[in-house]
């Protein structure tokens, strides 16, 4: 668990970067957001509860990249015919990302750390696995980049909910943990470098 100087260190860092991230990527997003709001033939942003830190709901925001949004199926698959054409190059550069700068300004998210997930996971979680959520979920992480391809691996899936559930999430969860257990500044550096490194 982070120590009350390591919270506010990797805050201020979050804060700092959240402010030079809308700076520069302001006008892309809300040109993405118009795009968006033509393909799926809606207004272009999607906001979802998710489980914050401490278990708390909090609403997430993504550019819209699917016609239809369905609440009840949290999977998403790379050949899932609801994602537009414009919504696959948004996933693929991690585009459909960019709102939860605000998030992250806000306070309700970090830049490195666990995703946030829907209710019925992260919020279901016991014993030693709950110091997950004593770090605010996040854009990226060392679990969001092992498993990049995550909607590929889904997609080959006979039941990928089921698989999600019982292969990729217990793996996110300790990967999680280490993550949480072994925090650093440097590390988080390193990660969003690497995020950043899988986009080209």
């Amino acid at each position: 668990m982070l120590s009350k100087k390591q919270q506010t260190t990797k805050r201020v860092f979050d804060a700092i970067f959240a402010i030079v991230g809308l700076v520069i990527f302001l006008i892309p997003m809300l040109l993405f957001i118009i795009i968006a709001s033509f393909s799926t033939k809606s207004f272009g942003i999607f906001s979802q509860k998710r489980v914050g830190k401490n278990a708390k709901l909090f609403m997430l925001y993504k550019i819209k990249s699917m016609r239809v949004n369905d609440s009840k199926n949290h999977i998403t698959t790379s050949n899932d015919l609801r994602v537009t054409k414009f919504g696959k190059f948004l996933r693929k550069s991690k585009m459909d990302e960019l709102p939860q700068l605000i998030n992250v300004l806000l306070g309700d998210m970090s830049f490195v750390g666990p995703r946030p997930d829907v209710e019925g996971y992260a919020d279901k979680l016991e014993g030693d696995d709950r110091i997950i959520l004593s770090v605010k979920p996040a854009i990226t992480g060392p679990a969001t980049i092992k498993f990049s391809d995550e909607e590929d691996i889904l997609a080959k899936q006979e039941n990928p909910i089921e698989y999600n559930d019982t292969v990729l999430w217990p793996q996110k969860v300790e990967i999680n943990k280490v993550y949480v257990k072994e925090w650093n500044l440097m590390k988080d550096i390193r990660y969003i470098f690497m995020t950043v490194g899988q986009l080209f």
